[in-house]
């Protein structure tokens, strides 16, 4: 039961080959076999039976929502109510939330039972999963390896098969790069689409919600549920919603063969994302499936990025600053930890914040206060924004040119456990080709490929793909394309 998509789940509960509580309590099962990986936080079997039930009496009395009674997992950074809503923090271990996220709270409308809350790096501070109070997350495909991060539990528990998807956030490459290093699909659509109402802030002008599948397929399923307005949040973009649906599976333009579903299809491949620093083996597995889509019938074209290498010193100004300013808010004062001896209201804030924090936060709160203070603000914080404007820039003059852009998520596949913990500026640079997405607020995704063939062999690669704003229908359609006809997203770790 855990091999199948959301899609033959759904046919499963509705001919009665498996009730709601039955393939819930399946889920549960494993969930409890694997708490190896350290994929959850927090797992209330009572809260997830009670959810299940109600979803069983809406199929009893017929209610046929798509994705009613269907089993998800929610990174612990979306408020969750009566469950544990940490930002994977000591600052929030034991915060219960009294709302739901937006995210959460339309799930929930259509049914979908929460299985339990996932693992992350603090605060979504990471690109490794190394970082969360609760210890770090395993790979399942090498349990020595790290998952990516931040969302590295949502990752290892789809990739697992603890849950069929789960929801993540992207701030700088946090859905796209650890389904990657995880072997599933996982899509950041474009800033405004998803609502940010219930999500725990880090950098609010780059943080975006999304979701993480086996297929691009169940992203889409998914993704229908969760888009559009939410008045509750001042950056939702107020659009149409979309069936992002309705395009997988036909043909690229009507008048071509089905032979060649994506005829015409113009594929930008930036040359500073082939360059040096690509390991042999992930460029070996992004040209592979560059071929299948020639097969397909797309046209290859090379394109400029030029200001990719800014990107990361950027990245790390804006999201520092912006995470500087949201970090404040924890003080031990109104909510969360707080320390428990201290002689007065300074020693209270300056003890509680110490405890609270880990040691990454703290790192880039120091940075943030630092380019925010009065004589670096121009210098350092300006210039950034200066920068993320040409960023975004250089992505539309080479949309002129392409429909899509592609080449790999990460330059390395996944790292061993501890590896590059002391070394925050090589961690950095994991993230070097999905940062400027995110600065330019553009929708990506990453897709199953291939795997290594290394030092660090068979651990998955992911191929990225970047649509320009508000076009994820087009996006999901040409993974979709590309899933069916290859097998690397039915690919599972051994035993699983």
């Amino acid at each position: 039961m855990h091999q199948k998509s959301l899609t033959e789940l759904r046919v499963a509960l509705d001919t009665k080959q498996v009730s709601v509580l039955e393939l819930t309590q399946y889920f549960l099962r494993r969930i409890e076999a694997e708490r190896e990986l350290n994929a959850f936080i927090d797992v209330n079997p009572q809260l997830t039976l009670d959810s299940a039930y109600a979803a069983e009496q809406r199929l009893m009395r017929g209610d046929r929502t798509p994705l009613l009674g269907l089993p998800i997992a929610h990174k612990d950074v979306f408020v969750t109510r009566g469950w544990k809503s940490s930002a994977g923090s000591r600052m929030l271990a034991n915060y219960i939330s009294p709302f739901d996220a937006t995210v959460v709270e339309r799930l929930a409308a259509k049914g979908m039972v929460t299985l339990g809350k996932t693992n992350m790096d603090e605060f979504a501070m990471g690109s490794s999963n190394e970082n969360s109070f609760f210890g770090p997350v395993r790979n399942p495909w090498d349990r020595n390896a790290v998952p990516g991060g931040s969302s590295g539990g949502s990752a290892t528990a789809v990739a697992a098969a603890l849950a069929p998807i789960a929801t993540g956030t992207d701030t700088g490459g946090s859905i796209r790069q650890p389904a990657s290093m995880t072997g599933i699909t996982g899509i950041k659509p474009t800033y405004g689409c998803v609502s940010r109402y219930g999500i725990i802030a880090f950098a609010s002008s780059l943080d975006q919600g999304g979701l993480m599948a086996r297929s691009a397929e169940d992203c889409a399923l998914v993704l229908n549920a969760i888009s559009g307005f939410d008045s509750r949040d001042s950056t939702s973009a107020q659009r149409d919603v979309e069936d992002y649906t309705y395009s997988l599976g036909k043909a690229w333009q009507t008048d071509t063969l089905s032979d060649y579903p994506l005829s015409g299809l113009r594929i930008g491949l930036p040359r500073e994302y082939f360059g040096a620093g690509l390991s042999s083996d992930v460029r070996t597995a992004i040209n592979t499936a560059l071929q299948q889509y020639e097969t397909l019938g797309a046209i290859l074209i090379e394109v400029s990025l030029p200001k990719t290498e800014l990107a990361i010193p950027v990245y790390y100004v804006i999201a520092s600053a912006e995470a500087s300013s949201n970090m404040s808010r924890f003080d031990g004062v109104r909510y969360g930890y707080r320390a428990p001896q201290y002689r007065d209201l300074l020693e209270m804030y300056k003890k509680t914040r110490s405890d609270g924090f880990g040691a990454e936060v703290k790192r880039r709160i120091l940075v943030g206060t630092y380019v925010l203070s009065h004589g670096y603000y121009d210098e350092y914080y300006l210039q950034a924004q200066k920068i993320r404007h040409i960023i975004a820039q250089d992505f539309q003059n080479v949309f002129r040119q392409c429909d899509m852009i592609m080449g790999p998520v990460s330059p390395v596949v996944a790292w061993n456990l501890g590896e590059k913990v002391n070394d925050p500026l090589q961690m950095y640079l994991a993230d070097i080709y999905t940062l400027s997405t995110s600065l330019a607020g553009l929708p990506g995704m990453s897709i199953p490929c291939g795997f290594s063939t290394g030092v660090y062999a068979s651990r998955p690669v992911g191929l990225q793909i970047i649509g320009n704003y508000f076009n994820e229908a087009k996006m999901l359609q040409v993974a979709d394309a590309f899933q069916r006809v290859t097998t690397w997203h039915r690919k599972t770790p051994g035993g699983v």
